[in-house]
């Protein structure tokens, strides 16, 4: 469907806006005149923080977190249980674990998931560095913080291959998650016990 826009540039910040995920044109649109009615300052604020958001945003080196500093806060926290090491999948799962209050080790993000559909292999994603971690005698345990998609089982499996000549226990998240489901979206207290509960990966 062909829209006719008053004005050039309200068109391209409408094409813009609509390529987030989520957003088609008539949100994008309700969006930008909602940004030309508030003051000036405050788009100027949002112009701001999304350039610094992509020029400033760094990545620890340890867990691929993103972070203010050279490491992030847990990696750089004393009060970790370092002998215990949580992989996820993003930023998101590890906010959602962290909100639990029930987990106190380390983590490591992967940045994604294997998925041959979508294109991503294991070399798309940060599985050296996990295996770099877990080969210096570092942890005692790794637990597979994945959701229990298809393709978060295909993960977990081919990193259970990986680590496999390795003397470490290898644990999953317990199943009070639903199956074909997302970490993110968890209720706290189902994640905190999936944590607490988690079970030996086989």
């Amino acid at each position: 469907m062909m829209h006719t826009y008053p004005s050039r540039i309200i068109e391209q910040a409408v094409e813009e806006i609509s390529k987030l995920p989520g957003i088609g044109k008539k949100s994008a649109l309700r969006l930008a005149l909602h940004m030309l009615k508030r003051p000036e300052s405050q788009s100027l604020q949002l112009a701001h923080a999304l350039v610094q958001l992509r020029t400033e945003t760094k990545y620890c080196p340890k867990c691929h977190m993103i972070s203010d500093g050279d490491l992030c806060g847990i990696c750089a926290s004393t009060k970790r249980d370092e002998r215990l090491l949580c992989v996820v999948e993003d930023l998101r799962d590890v906010m959602a674990i962290e909100n639990t209050g029930q987990y106190t080790g380390l983590y490591h993000v992967l940045g994604g998931i294997i998925s041959p559909l979508a294109g991503v292999s294991p070399s798309d994603l940060h599985i050296d560095t996990l295996i770099t971690r877990v080969a210096s005698g570092a942890f005692d345990e790794v637990i597979l913080g994945l959701s229990p998609t298809m393709e978060g089982d295909t993960t977990a499996f081919y990193l259970t291959k990986k680590l496999a000549d390795y003397s470490i226990r290898i644990s999953t998240i317990a199943r009070g998650i639903p199956i074909g489901g997302d970490l993110e979206y968890t209720d706290e207290i189902t994640l905190g016990r999936s944590i607490v509960g988690r079970v030996n990966y086989e």
